[in-house]
Formats: C-alpha cells, sequence, structure tokens
C-alpha cells in the first residue's frame, strides 16, 4: 500500500481543520507549512494593496520563509496538498514548501478551500515549483460545509 501525507498551509485555520479530516479519512500522516512570520487578519486584508498577502500575491516570485523544512517527502508516494485559494491561486508560501524538496516521481492531488473561487490557476502556478515527473492532480476546492464523502472523492 501506498503511504500518503496530508500537507497543508492554512491562514486562518479552516484548511487546518479539512485536511485533519481527510488525514484520518485517508489514513495518511499530517503535516503543516508553518510561516515563519505568522500571518494577521491585517495580513489577510485582501482589500488593502499593502497588505502582506496582497504584495505576496502580487509579486509571483515571492516566496515566504518556513520554520519547518522536515516533511520527509521522500517516505511517501502521495502527497495531498491543501491550502486557501488566494487570488485564484496558492499562496506564494506554497511554493516555498515544494521547492524544498524534490517531489521527483510523486504524486501531489491539490484540495483548497475558498468561500468562491475555483483553482483558476493554482496548478499552472505549482507545476513549475516540482520535477517535470510529478504528477500534479487537481483534487477539489472545498466550500462551506464539507462532508466525508466530499474528501474520500480525491483519494487516489
Amino acid at each position: 500500500m501506498e503511504k500518503s501525507l496530508v500537507v497543508y498551509f492554512s491562514a486562518s485555520g479552516r484548511t487546518r481543520t479539512v485536511a485533519e479530516r481527510l488525514a484520518r479519512i485517508a489514513g495518511a500522516d499530517l503535516y503543516e507549512i508553518v510561516p515563519e512570520v505568522k500571518y494577521t487578519s491585517a495580513d489577510l486584508n485582501y482589500m488593502n494593496k499593502k497588505s502582506r498577502s496582497s504584495v505576496e500575491m502580487n509579486d509571483r516570485s515571492s516566496r515566504p520563509a518556513i520554520v519547518n523544512t522536515d516533511a520527509h517527502i521522500a517516505d511517501y508516494s502521495i502527497i495531498y496538498l491543501g491550502f486557501p485559494i488566494w487570488w485564484y491561486v496558492a499562496p506564494t508560501i506554497v511554493n516555498t514548501f515544494l521547492e524544498k524538496y524534490d517531489f521527483t516521481g510523486k504524486k501531489i492531488v491539490l484540495f483548497a478551500t475558498s468561500g468562491g473561487s475555483n483553482f483558476g490557476k493554482a496548478i499552472l502556478n505549482l507545476r513549475d515549483s516540482v520535477a517535470k515527473t510529478t504528477e500534479v492532480i487537481e483534487g477539489k476546492v472545498f466550500r462551506g460545509k464539507v462532508s466525508d464523502e466530499e474528501l474520500e472523492s480525491i483519494l487516489i
């Protein structure tokens, strides 16, 4: 049986909740992407063009620092990668995470949380951060209350 890992970044806690449930349902290990500097509610104010998240998302080369780099990716063949949708893409901190590891030959299933956005260009923007032999699979964007059946629908 292939070993799987649920990796997530959550700025407000919503993605964390979905990731924890997914890990339980999948029988997977769980790993949080932790920013070196925690995001505050002011940082997440997308209406403020000078907020931290706005500045990062307007600079696609932005790579916010993370404090943990011990995910042991080599131990897993399937990685479920979750994040909130920001500006129709994954937050650039997710690219920071992906660029720290070798995902050669791995399968990455993306899942996201959003109030109304779809994946947009998330897959395209994350694809360049992993090896060409990494299979990046569009999972699902979860909105509102998420059922176990919805979570099971992205399992491979």
